[in-house]
């Protein structure tokens, strides 16, 4: 607010999942004051992250509009890219050379897939960050199973797996390779771990484990171990980057260019900004907390109604924050769940089959429900707050 405004301006930087849901929430948490609140990121359409590898399998998914699922909440949508934060002056420069002021921001920028430490990546390999290159791969890959190509999946972790068993069963002419430095499934349990192999096998995904990938060239990529493997589509899941515009800034970030946060997720350097999601470095007694969704729209709830409580001189709780489970869909057909405990080390429990397809199917359309709901109500995002893990938390 400045002497001649007496209006709290909000700014929200990036409409993912966290974005989003900040921007309603806190706009509904605010709507008795004179508060302005507008949401700012530089494409209307709403990418659902979590279905990206479906697109790339060449399935039609139901497009949402961020002005649509805006109308009714109060806030405010700016079409444009953020490239840079005047902390001191509290201005956003917008990458149509005008600024906004703020009062206070929530920075959820995300993150997206990282192609510049491998040589070649960045120029020969496709990735999941946008709907439109998704679509596009998908239009590559009927190209290449008339052919009956080889396509390669590289990265073991959820997404790697969700990208080569969705495209492995829309095409199973292809020979899919998923190259990985583990096995997949790692981080589960033995017994969800064997029904995922299992999955793999059925579909004919091909493994290779226990290697790196140096080099994507056009039509293969070559491994640590001197082989190089055919592809004529490589599909890049691993390593993550975040926007430079926080550490630019002068926030307070670590080494991987994430927001350094408090308790109360604001930024160490600058309490006026709050970070979530992807963006933050958010840390619980067992560790960093890493983006996904489960753990980003916790973050953006918070977040919302902490700043909140501070425009009405109240205090917040610190965030707590616990994992439950590990959703993995092997297809259209087959899923597995992996319960876990708050550290994410996984608990016997699990789910296979036809439950897990109709639990995962949940847990991947709850976003955008959720935020038409967070329009009228206090809406729940969060199913754990890490129980004793995250007990005594300052």
């Amino acid at each position: 607010m400045n002497a001649t405004n007496t209006t709290r301006d909000i700014i929200v930087l990036g409409a993912g999942y966290t974005g989003m849901l900040a921007a309603i929430r806190v706009a509904r948490n605010t709507r008795k004051a004179d508060v302005r609140v507008t949401l700012v990121n530089p494409s209307q359409r709403f990418t659902e992250r979590l279905r990206m590898h479906q697109v790339a399998a060449g399935q039609e998914l139901a497009v949402h509009h961020i002005p649509d699922l805006l109308d009714g909440s109060g806030v405010t949508f700016r079409q444009a890219a953020a490239v840079a934060i005047d902390t001191a002056a509290r201005l956003v420069t917008l990458d149509d050379a005008t600024t906004l002021r703020y009062d206070n921001l929530i920075y959820a920028l995300g993150s997206s897939t990282d192609t510049t430490r491998v040589p070649g990546a960045d120029q020969h390999a496709w990735t999941l960050n946008d709907p439109r290159l998704a679509h596009r791969f998908s239009q590559r890959l009927v190209e290449i199973a008339a052919a009956d190509g080889t396509v390669t999946v590289v990265g073991g972790g959820l997404t790697g797996i969700e990208a080569a068993t969705e495209i492995a069963e829309s095409h199973p002419g292809l020979t899919v390779t998923l190259v990985c430095a583990q096995e997949p499934g790692a981080m589960m349990g033995e017994r969800a771990r064997a029904h995922l192999n299992r999955a793999l096998d059925r579909l004919g995904v091909v493994r290779v484990t226990g290697v790196h990938v140096t080099k994507v060239l056009p039509d293969a990529v070559t491994l640590d171990n001197g082989v190089d493997l055919a592809s004529d589509l490589t599909l890049w899941t691993t390593g993550v980057r975040v926007p430079a515009l926080a550490a630019q800034a002068g926030i307070a970030v670590d080494e991987r260019g994430l927001i350094v946060t408090d308790a109360t997720l604001r930024s160490v350097s600058h309490p006026e900004i709050r970070a979530v999601g992807d963006a933050a470095a958010v840390r619980m007694p067992f560790g960093q907390i890493h983006g996904t969704c489960q753990s980003g729209l916790p973050t953006a709830a918070y977040a919302a109604d902490a700043l909140a409580r501070e425009l009405r001189g109240k205090t917040m709780r610190p965030f707590r924050f616990g994992y439950i489970h590990q959703p993995v869909s092997l297809g259209r057909r087959d899923a597995v769940i992996q319960f876990t405990n708050a550290d994410d080390t996984p608990r016997r429990a699990y789910l296979k089959g036809r439950a897990a397809i109709a639990y995962k199917a949940m847990v991947s359309g709850s976003p955008v429900p959720s935020f038409k709901m967070s329009k009228h109500m206090t809406a729940s995002v969060q199913l754990s707050h890490g129980g004793r893990a995250t007990r005594g938390i300052a």
